[in-house]
């Protein structure tokens, strides 16, 4: 979750949402995310909605943490309490580092989601974690909760990377964490990785994959590395002690994974996502990637129904500050115009192995799609059967491609 919110209409002071977002909750599928803003250090490339217990000052604990999000689960009831959604289809639980909750309070707040409205039988409830932030145990306590898949922050296997991005694990601590989660009864794990390191050779990410598929985990994640304004890693650089991310290294890291992953029996789904089958693709991601609609829990979280997009105040002080007062945490929030949410489903389900239907696209968007086809950039033959699909070419150039389907 990025450190910096975008602006907006304020929210009303008990959250309430326009009669026009409620009518269909849940017709597309229905979420909740639940961000857990702690983090034991800060790694020197994130900027995301984090603090350590250094950064968090008076009003929010870890402690307290669990209570405060049932607190806003209960307003969010509230405010969906005429036209609740039918299910609960995910829940996604990332950070931070939400494992540094003890693993009974993640299990209350999905006790709490269920009270509130229902999981569906084959939900879908994951959650993120640092490899050193678990153990056998709390892992057996989470999925005996109800938890059923887990997003490990792997990165690399090669310790220079790993030091370079201010990683605490060692370089083999994310594997065993997978191992242990599959021993917990984890049926999902998921490693993430990110490439493009300065420092990091093609070897040192070849060990890296070598090391994800010999895991035995079902779901790879896969980034370049983004170079944020404020972090010590874009610091590091401004002075000269780290080269910037080269963009021919990342599209040949890309290249070394889809290789790597597709000869070990993975299969993209998303341009950064990979799964051995289609029951281990992220159902929640894939909510948010199809314009379904989702409540986000806790500091700075964002949340989607009907076209009516929020987001909660940053700091965990002044959103524990609100909720004590009986106040939405809700900062801001816009209405999505057609355009915008045209613009944001081109921009999203192009990024799917299913694509894009071609009749969604006004004129100068088709047109833009044939000559994504003449370019080698989208598949021949989805675009016969009326689809705007990717090729591994356009994987790579996704962006530019989404620029000529668009207005």
């Amino acid at each position: 979750m990025p450190g910096v919110l975008p602006e907006g209409e304020a929210v009303p002071v008990d959250g309430s949402l326009p009669a026009t977002a409620t009518r269909a909750v849940g017709a597309r599928g229905f979420g909740v995310y639940v961000h857990v803003p702690f983090c034991a250090s800060r790694c020197g490339y994130c900027d995301f909605n984090t603090y350590t217990a250094d950064e968090l000052g008076g009003g929010a604990s870890r402690e307290s943490y669990a209570d405060t999000v049932l607190a806003e689960l209960a307003l969010a009831g509230r405010v969906l309490g005429d036209t609740p959604p039918p299910r609960v289809d995910t829940v996604f639980v990332g950070g931070g580092t939400p494992t540094l909750l003890p693993a009974d309070d993640l299990a209350r707040i999905l006790d709490g989601i269920d009270r509130t409205w229902g999981l569906a039988a084959d939900a879908e409830v994951t959650t993120e974690a640092n490899p050193e932030s678990v153990t056998p145990e709390s892992l057996k306590t989470l999925r005996a909760a109800g938890y059923t898949r887990i997003s490990l922050g792997m990165q690399s296997a090669a310790p220079g990377v790993l030091a370079v991005l201010d990683r605490r694990h060692s370089a083999g601590r994310a594997t065993a964490a997978a191992a242990e989660a599959r021993d917990a009864g984890f049926d999902h794990v998921n490693l993430d990785l990110i490439y493009g390191t300065p420092g990091e050779s093609a070897e040192d990410f070849a060990a890296s994959l070598d090391q994800v598929v010999a895991a035995g985990v079902d779901h790879v994640s896969a980034y370049a590395l983004i170079v944020e304004d404020g972090t010590r890693l874009a610091a590091r650089m401004r002075r000269g002690e780290l080269p910037y991310p080269s963009d021919d290294v990342a599209a040949d890291r890309y290249l070394a994974a889809e290789a790597a992953l597709g000869a070990a029996g993975f299969s993209w789904y998303e341009v950064s996502n990979w799964a051995r089958t289609p029951a281990g693709r992220c159902r929640h991601n894939l909510l948010y990637w199809t314009g379904a609609d989702w409540w986000g829990l806790g500091p700075g979280a964002h949340s989607h129904v009907g076209g009516v997009r929020w987001w909660n105040v940053k700091h965990p002080s002044a959103y524990a500050k609100r909720l004590a007062a009986g106040e939405s945490p809700g900062l801001a929030r816009e209405v999505l115009t057609p355009g915008e949410a045209h613009m944001e489903d081109v921009m999203l389900r192009l990024r799917l192995d299913s694509g894009l239907p071609l009749d969604v696209l006004d004129a100068p968007g088709r047109a833009g799609a044939e000559r994504a086809v003449a370019g080698g950039l989208l598949d021949p033959a989805g675009y016969a059967a009326g689809r705007a699909v990717l090729t591994l070419r356009g994987r790579l150039l996704a962006d530019a491609v989404v620029r000529d389907l668009l207005p």
